[in-house]
């Protein structure tokens, strides 16, 4: 994996996804310029799945969809398999994207309203001016959990929540995409149909052998379905960990702040001296983010230093890495 400068890199023959000082900024209604996503890096390699996690308005979902180009990236690199996606052609990019597939956050609105089942399932492949089976598409709608002779002529409306995100889910198939995108894929649907989504994105993964970037900012749900998690903060990384050693590796205050919000976290000396509790500072604005530490306005242990110099992802640990000056406090 990547970690800012002096970076990482695992061997290219693993890397499915390869972002490189990705940067996403859009003018602001009123004047300003916000700054959404500010030179983040990562990797996602063969077969993993790697959360995004952070509350409202830290990026994630900008940078999610800066890797599929909606739109282009303001400036970074991204590599699907090796081959550039940022500035190429249209025409280029129509066929190199076709291996990264994403799941929108609202199932329903993501789907054309007057098209039946059988056409939106099988839109990709027609799009790129290829012949679609029929049992190619009762395939993957069986595959997903659907009864193909059941929803084959329904529209949108005619299904639920949880049976429309399947259909999201058969149609990226159809591409046979080396990577899904999921962004807050059940943040939209009922707390019973949440956890048969999540274990048909696991079913879906193992069987199509695919990768996965999981974005939300439920901790639980992304800390169940990740190998590694990425907690972002304004626009930047603030730590990079595997997810089997959050509760107790987790050492940036933001990272500890959510955990310690959660009451069943449980952390190794939570509530304790060692507690991580935000100041009661406002959140900061994307149109004007702090300098240094992004996190300093809000963070109990910031000082000079934070304000003065931007913290670089440093190893700290296995597969670690984080991004603050007094991690090791």
């Amino acid at each position: 994996m990547m970690a800012g400068t002096g970076t990482l890199h695992l061997r290219e023959s693993d890397q499915v996804l390869s972002v490189e000082e990705l940067v996403v900024e859009f003018p602001a209604k009123g004047g300003g310029t916000v700054h959404a996503v500010s030179g983040i890096s990562f990797d996602v390699v063969d077969g993993e799945t790697l959360g995004i996690l952070g509350e409202s308005g830290c990026g994630k979902s900008s940078a999610g969809r800066a890797l599929m180009q909606l739109p282009p990236p303001t400036a970074g690199s991204v590599r699907l398999q090796g081959a550039e996606l940022t500035g190429t052609s249209r025409r280029e990019l129509r066929g190199r994207r076709a291996g990264m597939q994403m799941i929108f956050q609202d199932p329903v609105s993501s789907l054309n309203p007057r098209r039946r089942v059988k056409d939106l399932v099988a839109e990709g492949p027609r799009t790129r001016g290829e012949k679609v089976d029929e049992a190619r598409i009762r395939e993957v709608l069986t595959a997903v959990g659907l009864d193909p002779d059941v929803v084959w002529d329904r529209r949108p409306h005619e299904l639920s929540g949880g049976q429309c995100q399947r259909v999201c889910i058969a149609r990226a198939l159809m591409l046979d995409p080396e990577l899904l995108i999921c962004d807050e894929p059940v943040s939209s649907l009922d707390v019973s149909v949440q956890a048969q989504i999540l274990n048909l994105l696991e079913e879906t993964k193992r069987r199509y052998r695919l990768s996965m970037v999981f974005i939300a900012h439920d901790l639980a749900v992304v800390k169940n379905i990740s190998d590694r998690i990425m907690v972002m903060y304004l626009g930047k990384v603030c730590e990079i960990v595997p997810s089997g050693a959050l509760k107790e590796s987790a050492r940036h205050p933001y990272t500890r702040l959510l955990l310690e919000s959660v009451p069943e976290a449980h952390l190794p000396g939570a509530r304790d001296e060692t507690s991580i509790s935000a100041t009661s500072a406002e959140l900061p604005s994307p149109l004007d983010p702090p300098s240094g530490c992004r996190f300093r306005t809000r963070c109990p242990l910031a000082t000079d230093v934070c304000a003065s110099e931007e913290p670089r992802l440093r190893p700290a640990g296995e597969g670690h890495y984080v991004a603050c000056h007094h991690a090791d406090l």
